[in-house]
């Protein structure tokens, strides 16, 4: 008679817990193969999750920093790149995309902007106060350094960029922000920003400032309006002056000009006259000389032919004596002439 083991419970019969496994086992075999099939299938899966972690593609707009035991150990440009599985592992910043910060206002996903006054609201350095809204836009110029030295870049860069603005509105006028120093402040302060992130080795170039929205605040923009108003009235007013002056001032120069000339020339003009009357008198004597009758009488006569050109004349014969006068009517004879010479013609 052979043994049989007993229930060490002091039971007889098959033990339940051996009946559970055999039917545990008869089941596995049916979905796994039997003999080395089911080492090849975990070889297989094994190997393609180890290639699967062993290959990565870095983006053309990324740079790929490989860690190994949390030390970076390699940079990787775009491209197909290989690293040990499990050990370890990259990290790809978008190196070539251009990034944005928004100061004073905030957009929502609509794209609509919603102010922030506790950022926007400027003071200028004429003492006047100023709602600024800016945008900076920024890349990665150092992953590491951006990675690595900085906590959080993005809230850095917008505290910083605040700062800056504050600091160079504080230094320009309220005339220069709203018009024609919009450039300049948008320049310096972009310089400014740059700087202090250099000093922070934030690893990121500052690519510009832009000033979306600068204007008073809602509460004393009437006032603004009406000084804006009065200024361009000023303007107005001093460009009307100018004109005028403009106008005025080349005018009297031009007539000062020709009544100079006109006093050149009649200066010039009497100098001649009398140069000639002189030269005349001179000839005249020097024939008076030669001839002292002739050209007296000649005188005489042009003398009388100017005084009794334009007088009434009467010829009165002095030989006559106590008897009746003869009279001679010259002045009618004239007048019927010219009477007659006006009929004719």
């Amino acid at each position: 008679m052979a043994w049989e083991p007993k229930d060490p419970w002091g039971r007889g019969g098959d033990d339940p817990l051996d009946e559970a496994l055999k039917k545990a086992q008869e089941q596995m075999k049916r979905f796994v193969p039997s003999g080395g099939g089911f080492t090849s299938v975990i070889f297989i899966v094994v190997a393609v999750f180890v290639l699967s972690q062993a290959f990565f593609i870095v983006a053309p707009d990324e740079q790929g920093l490989v860690k190994r035991f949390g030390d970076v150990v390699r940079t990787t440009e775009p491209g197909p790149h290989m690293k040990i599985p499990l050990l370890e592992t990259v990290l790809m910043p978008k190196v070539e995309k251009l990034h944005r910060v928004e100061v004073g206002f905030r957009t929502d996903p609509r794209g609509r902007a919603r102010s922030v006054p506790r950022e926007a609201l400027m003071l200028t350095g004429d003492m006047n106060i100023l709602s600024v809204e800016f945008i900076v836009q920024y890349k990665i110029s150092d992953p590491l350094n951006y990675l690595y030295k900085i906590t959080n870049v993005e809230t850095t860069i917008h505290n910083a960029a605040e700062a800056s603005m504050r600091e160079v509105i504080g230094k320009n006028k309220i005339d220069e922000a709203l018009t024609v120093g919009k450039a300049v402040i948008q320049q310096s302060t972009q310089d400014l920003l740059q700087g202090i992130l250099d000093q922070y080795q934030a690893g990121v170039q500052i690519a510009t400032i832009q000033l979306q929205d600068v204007n008073p605040p809602e509460a004393v923009a009437a006032a603004f309006k009406d000084v804006a108003s009065a200024k361009e009235d000023r303007e107005k007013l001093i460009n009307q002056a100018h004109g005028y002056r403009n106008d005025l001032l080349p005018r009297a120069k031009g007539e000062a000009a020709q009544d100079v000339n006109k006093s050149k020339a009649y200066a010039q003009a009497r100098i001649t006259k009398a140069e000639g009357e002189a030269n005349h008198f001179l000839k005249t004597l020097k024939e008076y000389t030669q001839s002292k009758d002739v050209i007296s009488k000649r005188v005489y006569i042009e003398t009388m032919e100017e005084v009794l050109a334009n007088t009434n004349k009467i010829i009165i014969d002095s030989k006559v004596g106590n008897k009746v006068l003869p009279y001679l009517p010259l002045d009618r004879l004239q007048k019927s002439r010219t009477e007659s010479g006006r009929a004719g013609s």
